[in-house]
């Protein structure tokens, strides 16, 4: 017996030689219990730490870590005070807890005036004179987690937020995000959470009613389970709401029954999930907790909340920060005498400088307030796709549960993950399987009532180029949906109230999803609704009836040249001939001698004459020429340049004779909206309450601007209900319809006598039009450029809008000439002839008068000569003198005629 005894006393004496030649260190906990809570989940991180580092070695070899726990109620800052005291009297190396700020208080000025570290993990408001030379904290610094929410709203696009908090220590939180309006054009609402009043449905019954889309929650993980329970049971839970909370622990919460409500869900976690050796922490956590007692506080089971992970990583600082230590020995500390432990403020240095990679990522402290100022955030995300939670154990379920879509970093600031921008360029995400609402409204050929002998139902009664353009959208992305007509028959427009009406109305009511029409994108719809990118671009135009050809006249052939050309030819002609006669008489080289057989004789005479001078010109004109020619290089330089302008002048008109005599002119009383505008004859207007009205009742132009008061002061007949009204108004009237391009070619290939005035007057176009906020929006814009850049809208637009053509406008190359086109030439030529014969008789007549004076004037003075002959014969005058006086007589004759 004696030597089984020595046997069996050998290995237990062997064990407590080597336990006495270990250090032991040990470390206090004041955990505060809590109602519906046996054990709070920070005094299990605690004690899990403590196990955790003392079975495994490596961290702490030559020492073994034990702790003295002390549990106290809430609010009770007295009982913290003894219960620290009686811990620093058994000697500890550092004081976890407690966690309420008035309890933290007391224990904190006890810890600096015995010099041992105090350590928290929760958030605590900063010491106004920062005198806790002995705090630490492991929870992410208020300044930064402040700047990380404020980058969240600048990530996400936010214009208008709602921010709910849940005690006045939020609004510490918030203060960057509550200076930020005054730089961001950001409209923030704040509004309080009642206390002691888990009921926040009468505040998110405001919220519904106002459409505030987008909010921010600053509450504990508990209050956010409450909130998201009352969001469902209130519908709120849709694809059109953004909530964002600030809560470290939104990921350990149970959100399966909102995980396919399609609302769009995202906070903060702290826990750094992608390290292999983090994932088997927790799932050794998991499992320990799964075989305790479950406690209802709304977490997922087994799930590790950050605070307890906070609490786990503190602990191993503290491991970590005691390794190198080297000889430093724990005594005990009374709180009476104020005397301090003598290695704190090494201790306290050390802790400062210890760097440890955690479950909450890299923790590095501020070596000046002990606070943690640089870390990393995960900004994730509720997710559909994945298992359920039936299928999943462990911490599977929450990585199937949440997809990490950036990480916030207090440095950097926000930066997308790798799968992230996988999932943003993946279209088909979160639309697979649903059935959206579509309005829209009878337009054609956008959407038109299909033709059928037989009833058809549900979306098989439209037709037209937007049911292709859903069916193409529905291929891309997956949806199905259901298109409905517009109750009001509008396509939405703001009254003096700032009230819409028609499809715009439907969208921020909720009532549709997508609005699927020839819809405009307008600055005032964009600031009510949300709009993908233009399916078809387009502009305002007018259409009218198509202007009546004009009757061409007889003298048709003038028109070629304006009537102003015509004078300045004919003055041109006139000029150059008066120049040309000028020239001639003053140049000595085109004077010459008529007899040729005389050189000597002094008789000079010149062909241009006045009228020889135009008829050069005439000839000129009319590319004939004539039998004159200047010989002189002055003339010679009228007359080539003269030929020049005649080849220029003739080459114009014959250029566009052909075409004014083979073609048709329209004569039209508008060619723009300008005409429009100076006239009030022609009655005009636009759509009621459409797009186009808007531009004109919006627009600072002035020919707008009086076209706008025109419509505006004639609204019972100047505005129509529809395009259809319109049509048959412009087709019945003297009417102008303002309306869309497109539209336009579409009803003039359709109707000939029908076509568009002038050019456009805007540039817009056509957008698929979603509620404000709406995780549609991006993905249908992505499907349009898609179907953009593989022609798929240009076939839908030719297949919809290509008509029969108009057949008097196919045969326009070559119509023959009548005789109304150039009977004037006849008349011309039958003037000319008549004219000549005139001028003929004319000429005669002066002819014979002059020959009959001449023969009166020989008779006269040959009966003259004939007396004075008769004369000389009786006086017997010598023949010299008869035959002087006879040649005397002829050479007078000769004169005369």
């Amino acid at each position: 017996m004696q030597r089984r005894a020595i046997l069996v006393g050998g290995p237990l004496f062997l064990a407590l030689i080597c336990l006495s030649s270990q250090q032991v260190l040990r470390i206090g906990g004041i955990f505060e219990t809590r109602e519906r809570e046996l054990v709070s989940m920070e005094e299990l991180a605690f004690k899990f730490a403590v196990n955790h580092i003392n079975r495994n070695r490596t961290l702490m070899p030559n020492s073994t870590l034990t702790y003295d726990i002390q549990r106290i109620n809430q609010l009770d800052s007295f009982e913290a005070s003894r219960r620290v005291c009686d811990q620093l009297a058994l000697g500890v190396v550092a004081v976890f807890g407690p966690s309420h700020s008035s309890s933290v208080s007391a224990v904190q000025s006890i810890c600096n005036a015995l010099e041992v570290p105090h350590i928290q993990t929760r958030w605590k408001h900063p010491s106004v004179d920062n005198r806790d030379t002995f705090y630490i904290n492991l929870y992410p610094e208020y300044s930064a987690v402040a700047r990380a929410i404020l980058d969240i709203v600048v990530f996400f696009k936010w214009k208008k937020l709602t921010v709910i908090y849940e005690d006045s220590t939020s609004l510490m939180r918030m203060q960057e995000l509550i200076k930020a309006p005054a730089k961001l054009n950001l409209k923030i609402k704040i509004r309080q959470l009642t206390p002691g009043n888990s009921d926040a449905r009468p505040l998110l019954k405001e919220l519904k009613r106002d459409k505030e889309f987008f909010v921010l929650f600053d509450c504990s993980y508990s209050m956010a389970s409450e909130l998201l329970k009352q969001l469902s049971s209130m519908g709120m839970m849709t694809e059109y709401y953004h909530y964002f909370f600030t809560t470290l622990d939104l990921f350990a919460l149970d959100l399966e029954p909102y995980r396919y409500s399609g609302v769009n869900m995202t906070g903060f976690r702290l826990l750094n999930m992608d390290r292999p050796w983090v994932a088997s922490t927790l799932e050794k956590w998991s499992s320990e907790r799964r075989q305790g007692p479950k406690q209802d506080s709304g977490l997922l089971d087994g799930v590790m909340t950050t605070e307890a992970a906070l609490m786990y990583d503190a602990v191993f600082m503290v491991a970590v920060a005691s390794q190198r230590a080297s000889q430093m020995t724990v005594s005990s500390l009374q709180c009476h005498r104020h005397k301090p432990w003598r290695f704190g403020p090494r201790f306290m240095n050390l802790f400062k400088e210890a760097q440890w990679d955690g479950l909450t990522g890299r923790i590095v402290l501020n070596k000046e307030d002990g606070l943690r100022r640089d870390f990393d955030l995960d900004i994730i995300s509720l997710k559909e796709d994945g298992p359920s939670r039936n299928t999943v154990d462990g911490l599977g379920i929450l990585n199937k549960r949440w997809i990490k879509i950036a990480v916030w970093n207090s440095a950097a600031g926000i930066n997308l993950t790798e799968q992230s921008r996988n999932k943003i360029q993946n279209v088909t995400d979160s639309l697979a399987n649903r059935t959206l609402i579509v309005t829209t409204i009878l337009e054609n050929p956008y959407v038109m009532h299909r033709k059928s002998e037989q009833e058809l139902v549900g979306n098989e009664r439209f037709e037209g180029y937007c049911l292709d353009l859903l069916k193409e959208l529905s291929n891309i992305l997956g949806f199905t949906y259901e298109v409905k007509l517009v109750s009001d028959g509008k396509y939405g427009a703001q009254n003096d109230k700032g009230e819409w009406n028609g499809m715009v109305r439907e969208l921020i009511d909720h009532v549709a999803d997508l609005a699927v029409a020839p819809l405009t994108i307008t600055y005032v719809r964009e600031k009510s609704i949300d709009f993908s990118k233009p399916f078809m671009t387009l502009g305002i135009s007018i259409l009218y009836r198509k202007p009546n050809g004009t009757n061409p006249g007889v003298f048709s052939f003038l028109n070629p040249l304006s009537p102003d050309i015509w004078m300045y030819v004919l003055l041109a002609c006139t000029g150059v001939s008066c120049v040309l006669f000028v020239i001639a008489r003053f140049t000595p080289y085109e004077w010459y001698n008529p007899h040729q057989c005389n050189p000597s004789s002094t008789l000079k005479e010149n062909n241009f004459t006045l009228l020889n001078s135009f008829w050069f010109g005439v000839g000129a004109l009319m590319r004939q020429g004539s039998e004159l020619m200047p010989k002189a290089l002055s003339t010679r330089i009228v007359g080539g340049i003269w030929w020049f302008f005649t080849l220029i002048i003739i080459s114009s008109y014959t250029a566009n004779l052909a075409a004014f005599l083979t073609v048709e002119r329209m004569d039209a009383p508008i060619d723009s909206a300008d005409d429009l505008a100076k006239q009030t004859r022609i009655e005009y207007g636009a759509v009621r309450d459409g797009s186009t009205m808007t531009f004109f009742k919006k627009s600072k132009i002035s020919t707008y601007e009086k076209m706008w008061a025109f419509m505006s002061g004639r609204k019972n007949t100047a505005l129509v209900k529809n395009n259809r009204e319109g049509i048959t108004r412009v087709l019945t009237t003297d009417y102008a319809m303002l309306m869309e391009s497109t539209s336009i070619e579409y009803i003039s290939q359709r109707n000939c006598n029908l076509t568009q005035i002038g050019g456009l007057i805007d540039s817009k176009g056509y957008g698929v039009g979603t509620p404000i906020g709406s995780p549609y929006r991006d993905k249908v814009t992505i499907a349009i450029l898609q179907l953009q850049e593989e022609g798929k809208l240009h076939m839908m637009k030719e297949k919809w809008w290509r008509g029969n053509g108009c057949p008097e406008e196919d045969n326009k190359e070559a119509n023959a000439l009548g005789v109304e086109n150039i009977g004037g030439i006849f008349i011309v030529l039958a003037a000319g002839l008549v004219l000549s014969v005139f001028v003929a008789i004319g000429e005669f007549i002066y002819k014979a008068r002059r020959n009959s004076d001449i023969e009166e004037a020989f008779c006269f003075f040959y009966g003259v000569q004939s007396r004075q002959l008769q004369r000389r014969d009786s006086a017997s005058s010598s023949g010299t003198s008869l035959s002087t006086d006879l040649e005397s007589g002829r050479l007078l004759g000769d004169d005369i005629e």
